[in-house]
C-alpha cells in the first residue's frame, strides 16, 4: 500500500478566532449604520429640550427636559394648520396614487395590447426628470387650473412623481401572480374590477405598504413645489413652515423651536415605519425568488 499524508485539518481555534473576528466586524458595521443613520434625530431630540445658552453646548447626554420649545411651536403661529395641511395632501396623494397605481398595474401586467411596454417606460422615465425641470411648466398647468395657493396644487404636482413608481412597482409584483387565479375569477363570472379588488388586492397589500409608505414620504418631505406653488402661511406645509420659523433678517433665530419642530414632522414618519415594518420587509423581499 503506498503512503498516502492525509491534507492538514484547519486549526480549530483559528477557525473559531476568523468566525469571531466576521461576526465582530458585522455588528460593528451595524453599529455604525445605526449610529449615522438614527444620531442626528437623537441629537435633534436633544437640541430641542434645551433652551438659552444651552443650545450653543455640545452635549450627548440629556441635561435638561425643558419643552417650552415644543410648546412655542405647537401653540403660536400656523404650524399646527401646517401640519394638518401636511398630513391632508400625504394621504390625499398616496390614496390617489394607489387607486390608479393598481388599476394601471392590472392593464399593464394582465391586458395585452401594443406598445404596453414602451407606455411602461414611458410612465418610469417621467419620474427621472428634476424637479427643478418641470417646475416652469407644472406651475403654468397649476395657474391654468386655478389651483395657486391651494393645496391641490400640491397634491397635483407631487402625483407627478408618485405615480410613476407606485405603478412601476404593482405592475412587477402583479405579473409574479399566477395566471390561474385570474382564469379561476373569470370562470365564476367576476368582472375586471372584481378581480382586482376580491383577488389581486389582498396579495399586493405588502407591495401597497411599501409603495405607499415610500409615496407618503416623499410628499411629506418635499419643498421646492410647497414653497412656490403655495404662498400663504394658512396652506403651507410643514416643510416650508420650519424653513420660515427662522423668521427674517436680523432676528435671532429660535434654534430650539426649528429643533422641535423638526422632530414633531419626523416622529411620524418614525412611527409609520416601525409600525408597518414587516409589511416593508415582505414588500421589498417579494418576488425576489421564483420558484
Amino acid at each position: 500500500m503506498s503512503d498516502r499524508s492525509t491534507p492538514p485539518r484547519p486549526n480549530l481555534a483559528m477557525r473559531r478566532a476568523t468566525r469571531a473576528l466576521k461576526t465582530l466586524g458585522f455588528w460593528a458595521l451595524v453599529v455604525f449604520v445605526v449610529l449615522f443613520s438614527v444620531f442626528p434625530f437623537y441629537y435633534a431630540i436633544l437640541t430641542s429640550l434645551e433652551s438659552g445658552s444651552a443650545l450653543f453646548e455640545v452635549n450627548y447626554l440629556p441635561t435638561s427636559l425643558d419643552v417650552s420649545n415644543y410648546v412655542s411651536v405647537l401653540t403660536k403661529g400656523p404650524f399646527p394648520l401646517n401640519f394638518l395641511n401636511s398630513v391632508l395632501v400625504a394621504v390625499a396623494v398616496v390614496a390617489i396614487s394607489l387607486f390608479l397605481a393598481v388599476t394601471a398595474a392590472f392593464a399593464l401586467s394582465r391586458v395585452r395590447f401594443r406598445g404596453r411596454g414602451l407606455l411602461l417606460l414611458t410612465i418610469l422615465s417621467v419620474s427621472m426628470f428634476p424637479q427643478i425641470a418641470v417646475l416652469a411648466g407644472l406651475f403654468e398647468m397649476v395657474r391654468a387650473f386655478d389651483l395657486y395657493n391651494s393645496l391641490g396644487s400640491l397634491i397635483l404636482s407631487y402625483m407627478i412623481f408618485t405615480l410613476p413608481f407606485t405603478v412601476w412597482v404593482l405592475t412587477t409584483f402583479m405579473r409574479d401572480m399566477p395566471a390561474e387565479l385570474e382564469e379561476a375569477a373569470i370562470v365564476d363570472g367576476a368582472t375586471p374590477f372584481q378581480i382586482v379588488w376580491k383577488v389581486f388586492l389582498p396579495l399586493l397589500w405588502p407591495a401597497m405598504v411599501t409603495t405607499g409608505l415610500l409615496a407618503f414620504i416623499q410628499a411629506w418631505n418635499e419643498f421646492l413645489f410647497a414653497l412656490t406653488f403655495v404662498a400663504s402661511n394658512e396652506t403651507r406645509t410643514v416643510p416650508v413652515a420650519i424653513a420660515m420659523l427662522s423668521g427674517s433678517s436680523g432676528q435671532e433665530v429660535p434654534w430650539g423651536e426649528i429643533m422641535a419642530a423638526s422632530v414633531v414632522v419626523t416622529a411620524p414618519l418614525v412611527v409609520m415605519v416601525l409600525v408597518f415594518q414587516r409589511k416593508i420587509v415582505a414588500g421589498l423581499t417579494a418576488g425576489g425568488v421564483k420558484g
